[in-house]
């Protein structure tokens, strides 16, 4: 039967092949349906008109009716911007465009009336306002006040006279072409029963048409249901079936080698939240099914040990273990530990990184083909073709989104059965973030620091205060500790007023004669980056400057201050996992956040939350609250089934779990998929699957 939702946009009244082609390409708009889900990002309801004296930081768009009193560009270069001053009667509201001044400064007219659209932003305790758009008051007045949907254009659109009016008028084309047959349900009856849902057919009209504001929430709180159910029910049936059909080898047996290293080698008591995740792995290996777990832990909360201790059940069962780090140093940093750790136990533990070349190289390869290596640790090296383990039964990934999918899979060819896969990050996720980002992993977490760690005191301070910082490091040198500086940029960028690495390092030299400062950033080659982080390890260098590049994997017990400078250009989790790099000795350590005198009520607020907060999950709460679950690192590579158009796993986090519940019942209720009820389900989860990307083998 013909679905009139299939037809291709092209034939739509207005589109044609030439506009069909950039809806495809800039919006993955192909049919009517297509259209159909393309969610306004924003309405502006045109019954409001605002005052100026009411508006506040963080209000949505507001509509504004007014005259410019004044406007003037300042700066030079690409620092230009136009500033004019937009008033009410009731105040004052600053206006300010970065692009097109000049053109702009010309149009705006003096003893005008015009509406304004835009939304107000605190900056310096003064509300403005950036890039509003403006329109002639007597233009709008012919138009009647409601709730005006704004979609999203691209450049492209544009340019060939595509807007979001445009957008709105090819919804209601859309909407004539069905002549008034109602869109066809895409959940059960009994479903939109219990959890008190509005139909998709009013939904759909509502959202594109809302007569006012109150028919929103229902509207969107159906179609965001709907979304975030098919989303976690293809997550759950991919996790049911990888767990059906995916055998895993068995580990039945605690043995020697896990029991030696135990009583003998463990240089500290394993806390509570360490054994937790040790029998939750313990549990999952004897299983018979195979293993694919996420171990998230904050900085220096211990999940090495927990991973070696995993990798020697692997050993008592006849198996051998690897783990895969990002880097070069971290890998020869895991080996170090490891070896150190086990002492005179009769384990073999060797390294694969690309250094490792000729003789001994073929030495490695050797041993792992003939199972005299039980533990290989390397970087990406390990899933090289000429890598071939006798047994491999347990795989670490430390800093998992370091890595692409398909590298990671790579390990899975690397025995006839897929070995059991234990992820590793020390960047905590938020728990809606990992219900979809990584749904399909079962998730462990160590939520507590080993005993004798003391919490790193954090400060912030101002360039008013460098005099102050300078004392302070000063006398953590005196007493034999070492000092980080970070820096966002590595050199001297006139468009950013940012402080730069090469500078500083300079500056450094000059403040602190007597010690020795080094540098290291991302543009040095490898093996004189290595050198410098091996000799600030040794002692040898007092002070390190240097980018982000020591964000992971960088443990110097002895390093007892982090300078960030400029910290208020960077998000919440790197902040976090550069304050990481200190704290690791039984000294007391400080995390210095250094910014510009001026912050935006955003920047203060991140400050505020480093300053009052060590635990990185409340840090990456708060991190997805003011970037979103698109910026959270790691994310965009790992990716989630369905693209969410209606849905934000930040603002919606109650639906989100309410979806989750709903999933898990129908595919309790219905694993092989043949109850009546649920035909409509199974129906369009197939069509959904047809047009979107599928979870990997590994997340």
């Amino acid at each position: 039967m013909f679905d009139p939702l299939q037809t291709d946009i092209k034939y739509l009244k207005g589109v044609g092949p030439l506009r069909a082609k950039t809806l495809g390409e800039d919006l993955n708009i192909f049919t009517l349906r297509d259209l159909l889900y393309n969610f306004p990002y924003k309405y502006i309801d045109r019954s409001v008109i605002h005052q100026i004296k009411n508006l506040t930081d963080g209000m949505p768009y507001v509509l504004l009716r007014g005259q410019i009193v004044s406007k003037n560009i300042e700066g030079t270069g690409r620092r230009e911007r136009l500033v004019a001053l937009f008033s009410d009667g009731t105040g004052y509201v600053e206006l300010v465009w970065f692009n097109c001044i000049k053109t702009l400064e010309k149009k705006l007219a003096f003893n005008h009336t015009y509406v304004l659209l835009g939304k107000p932003t605190s900056f310096n305790g003064r509300i403005s306002i950036a890039h509003p758009e403006l329109e002639d008051a007597q233009t709008t007045e012919s138009q009647p006040l409601t709730m005006q949907p704004h979609y999203h254009t691209s450049e492209r659109m544009k340019r060939q006279g595509f807007s979001s009016r445009t957008m709105g008028e090819l919804v209601g084309r859309a909407f004539d072409m069905l002549h008034g047959k109602p869109l066809a349900e895409t959940l059960p009856q009994y479903m939109i029963s219990e959890y008190h849902l509005m139909g998709v057919d009013e939904a759909i009209h509502k959202v594109h048409r809302p007569r006012c504001a109150n028919e929103l929430p229902e509207a969107s709180r159906r179609l965001k249901f709907e979304e975030l159910f098919y989303l976690q029910l293809d997550i759950l049936q991919y996790t049911q079936n990888r767990k059906l059909h995916y055998d895993g080898f068995v580990f039945s047996k605690v043995g020697d080698y896990f029991m030696r290293f135990y009583n003998e080698r463990l240089p500290f008591e394993l806390t509570n939240a360490q054994k937790r995740v040790v029998k939750e792995v313990r549990k999952d290996v004897a299983t018979g099914s195979q293993m694919n777990r996420l171990l998230q832990g904050d900085v220096g909360s211990g999940k090495t040990m927990v991973a070696l201790l995993c990798c020697l059940l692997a050993l008592d069962n006849g198996f051998q273990a690897c783990i895969m780090a990002p880097t070069e140093i971290l890998a020869e940093q895991h080996y170090q530990s490891i070896v150190e750790q086990i002492g005179e136990l009769p384990i073999k533990v060797d390294l694969l990184t690309g250094d490792v070349k000729g003789k001994r190289r073929k030495a490695v390869l050797d041993g792992v083909a003939d199972g005299s290596v039980k533990i290989l640790v390397g970087t990406h090296a390990l899933i090289e073709p000429s890598v071939s383990f006798l047994n491999l039964g347990f795989v670490v990934i430390d800093e998992q989104h370091r890595f692409g999918v398909k590298q990671r899979a790579k390990l899975w060819g690397k025995n006839v059965r897929p070995p059991h896969i234990l992820v590793m990050t020390a960047t905590p996720i938020p728990r809606t973030l990992a219900m979809t980002v990584y749904g399909d992993l079962d998730v462990s977490v160590i939520d507590e620091l080993p005993p004798g760690r003391k919490p790193v005191q954090t400060v912030h301070y101002r360039q008013t205060d460098r005099g102050k910082l300078y004392q302070g490091i000063r006398y953590q040198l005196q007493l034999g500790r070492q000092v980080y500086v970070v820096y966002p940029l590595i050199k001297e960028n006139e468009k950013l007023d940012l402080r730069d690495a090469e500078t500083g390092y300079n500056q450094l030299v000059d403040v602190f004669r007597d010690y020795k400062v080094g540098i290291v950033h991302g543009k040095m080659k490898p093996v004189d980056k290595e050198n410098v982080m091996r000799a600030f390890k040794k002692g040898d260098i007092h002070i390190l400057v240097s980018t982000t590049v020591i964000e992971v994997g960088v443990n110097v017990p002895n390093a007892s201050v982090m300078v960030i400078e400029n910290a208020e250009r960077f998000g919440l989790a790197q902040l976090h996992q550069l304050r990481g790099r200190v704290g690791r000795g039984a000294e007391q350590s400080y995390c210095i956040l250094m910014t510009k005198d001026n912050l935006s009520d955003t920047s203060s607020r991140r400050m505020r939350v480093m300053v009052d907060s060590t635990d990185g999950f409340v840090i990456a709460e708060e991190d997805m609250k003011l970037r979103g679950p698109g910026d959270i690192e790691g994310t965009a590579q790992s990716g989630m089934p369905f693209d969410l158009k209606i849905a934000n796993i930040v603002k919606d986090q109650e639906l989100l779990e309410v979806a989750r519940e709903a999933a898990s019942q129908v595919l309790v209720g219905d694993p092989h998929h043949n109850l009546p009820q649920n035909e409509v389900v199974w129906a369009q989860l197939a069509r959904l699957k047809k047009t979107q990307i599928n979870f990997s083998a590994i997340s």
